[in-house]
């Protein structure tokens, strides 16, 4: 039986937050037999810290791999300080490559880029498109390994789309752009075209209580549902038949394969990964980031020709069947060896 240790930030150690990749494979890694530590759901970023370190410290000498969510945002410095323990510590540590900037990262700090993912043991990109973008910066030791759905929790329905009712999932983060959600349903109550808008997730920098004023400034409603549980979430997708994902930057966002498995017709911004993910007119629709138009072109499109939206949404559902946790597994298990 093979040990891990799990390092990322567990959605306690936010009130609120969404479920994070921790949270969701540390028991699926458990019950394909793996024993599993994980670290952290602290609060207090300092002690959080501490605690990862202290965790890989103490299991030193019975774990085989350590797994380090890394994302482009503060946990940057927790994947560095946990990846230099493992190194001298003599661990094998394997990057979970999150953050949908981090090339950017790569660019602005190459040297702790290089300290991180050189000396890891392998480096997991969930997307192709960041596998590319790190083989771009020199870095070959990364293996492809997508985010992964247990498939049976998401319901295909078919949808009718006799009106506009648009589903936004998300933490509340400039980086998401929130605010282009509640802008197109303003472009159409300005055409006098009946929409509605529900944007599900807890808050994250402040967006969350923006967005509300600003929809309030404009003079639509919305419906802010704050955080739900995946199967609260789900439950409610019933109610809405387009999945709008507004963001400036990405990678392979779970709650997009989450939609697709639930038939949803998407519509998210040509950003990050998204394109290796979305094929335009195929299984989805991809737009320009930051602009209402094209959003609502699409939305449109989806609502006037709904031979094609139902093919669609047929595609993206056979698609993402290869996210499926028992396919993914069998990925995981060649890495874990």
């Amino acid at each position: 039986m093979k040990t891990l240790i799990y390092i990322g930030n567990k959605s306690a150690a936010s009130k609120g937050a969404n479920v994070s990749s921790i949270d969701v494979l540390c028991p699926l890694f458990t019950k394909c037999g793996y024993k599993v530590y994980s670290a952290s759901s602290i609060k207090n970023i300092i002690l959080r810290l501490l605690h990862m370190l202290w965790t890989c410290f103490k299991y030193r000498k019975q774990v085989d791999y350590v797994l380090i969510d890394t994302y482009s945002t503060r946990n940057f410095y927790y994947a560095y300080l946990v990846s230099l323990l493992c190194v001298i510590l003599k661990l094998k540590y394997i990057p979970l490559l999150r953050g949908g900037n981090l090339p950017r990262r790569l660019k602005m700090f190459p040297k702790l880029s290089k300290a991180i993912f050189k000396n890891a043991f392998v480096n997991v990109a969930p997307s192709l498109y960041m596998k590319s973008n790190f083989e771009n910066y020199g870095f070959h030791n990364i293996v492809c390994i997508p985010n992964s759905i247990v498939l049976d929790n998401y319901e295909f329905k078919d949808r009718v789309f006799e009106s506009i009712n648009l589903l936004w999932v998300r933490s509340f983060s400039k980086i998401y752009n929130p605010l282009l959600a509640i802008d197109i349903l303003k472009a159409f109550k300005n055409d006098n075209i009946q929409a509605k808008l529900c944007m599900v997730g807890p808050d994250s920098d402040g967006s969350l209580q923006e967005a509300k004023k600003y929809a309030n400034q404009l003079g639509v409603k919305v419906l802010f549902t704050g955080k739900l549980s995946k199967p609260e979430w789900v439950a409610l997708s019933k109610d809405y038949n387009i999945f709008i994902n507004t963001t400036n930057f990405d990678n392979m966002p779970v709650s997009v394969i989450e939609a697709m498995a639930l038939g949803l017709p998407i519509i998210s911004t040509n950003v990050g990964g998204m394109p290796f993910l979305i094929e335009h007119n195929k299984n989805g629709f991809l737009v320009v980031p930051k602009l209402v138009t094209p959003f609502v072109l699409a939305i449109k499109n989806i609502t006037s020709d709904s031979d094609n939206t139902k093919s669609m949404v047929k595609t993206a559902r056979r698609q993402v069947e290869h996210f499926n946790w028992d396919f993914i597994q069998k990925q995981w298990a060649k890495v874990l060896r």
